[in-house]
């Protein structure tokens, strides 16, 4: 079961940068990062209400949360939203392949949660090395907007790391089941825009079936269903293995953009993305620990 929530997981989160894209045709930023909230917190909220969850009463808890809805959610749909108006959706889901190794960063020399290794250190320096050659500077650094909205990527992932970093720190041991935790998280997040809203997410849009089936995709179950299977993985198969999702989404996601939207691919962006993978594979020390597996089998 898990295997199977783990591939539609990196499914639904690969397609979600085709449904943010199609989204910005008729809404702002804003507004795609409202729907997807505001849809993904009503379905867990149905899911948790069916199951009959109970929220947390510390307020230590929600005070956590909180930290995290802004961080893991609001902070993060935002930048992915706003800069997929510069960039293609397939390059947003490659960006987002660099979530073990902004992860692997804040968990070992902000939150000191983990003790980097010089394999590990390695392992950063190559996935960096990999996002230089996916921004091409020998092609000429674009000092205008695509080059702003690909570190707005970077900040989106570094806004994800600091949030799974984060959650190891703080709320670990909090005893929620993966439905209340995602409720809550979502739940808090889309409250937060709801507030906003007069003041953020009141611009004129313009809708049309493709948009509206999107935002409800994208909310339902990109920000929904899929956080549930997430926090599923993550407890069956620990940070390391669920992380791993990220080898499906960028495949998912720049091959949905070339087919439903005729996006191009530069050959510097995939070889950039094998970089990035093998400095994940490095910074989460996979390959030692495959071959110590090889040398007892």
């Amino acid at each position: 079961m898990t295997v199977v929530q783990f591939v539609l997981l990196g499914i639904i989160w690969g397609s979600s940068f085709l449904f943010i894209k199609i989204g910005l045709g008729g809404l702002s930023p804003v507004q795609v990062a409202w729907g997807r909230l505001v849809l993904g917190a009503i379905t867990l909220g149905l899911f948790a209400l069916a199951r009959r969850e109970r929220l947390p009463r510390s307020l230590r808890i929600w005070g956590h949360m909180s930290v995290l809805a802004l961080s893991f959610c609001v902070a993060p749909y935002l930048l992915f939203a706003w800069a997929e108006q510069h960039v293609s959706s397939g390059l947003g889901s490659i960006y987002n392949a660099t979530t073990p190794i902004m992860t692997a960063i804040m968990a070992g020399l902000l939150f000191r949660v983990e003790r980097l290794r010089t394999v590990q250190l390695v392992g950063i320096a190559v996935g960096i090395a990999g996002v230089v050659v996916i921004v091409g500077p020998w092609n000429g650094i674009d000092l205008g907007q695509s080059l702003v909205a690909q570190l707005a990527l970077l900040g989106a992932t570094a806004c994800y790391g600091f949030s799974l970093a984060y959650m190891r720190r703080f709320v670990a041991h909090s005893g929620m089941s993966a439905l209340t935790f995602s409720f809550l998280n979502i739940g808090i997040a889309a409250a937060i825009m709801v507030v906003a809203t007069p003041f953020v997410a009141l611009s004129p849009v313009r809708l049309d079936p493709w948009i509206v089936l999107s935002i409800v995709l994208l909310g339902a179950l990109g920000t929904g269903v899929a956080y549930i299977w997430n926090q599923n993985t993550l407890r069956a198969w620990g940070p390391t293995g669920a992380s791993t999702v990220t080898y499906i989404t960028p495949v998912v996601g720049v091959a949905l953009g070339v087919a439903i939207l005729g996006e191009r691919v530069s050959w510097n962006e995939p070889v950039g993305a094998l970089v990035v993978f093998l400095g994940i594979l490095l910074a989460q020390d996979r390959l030692r620990r495959r071959s110590r597996r090889a040398a007892r089998t």
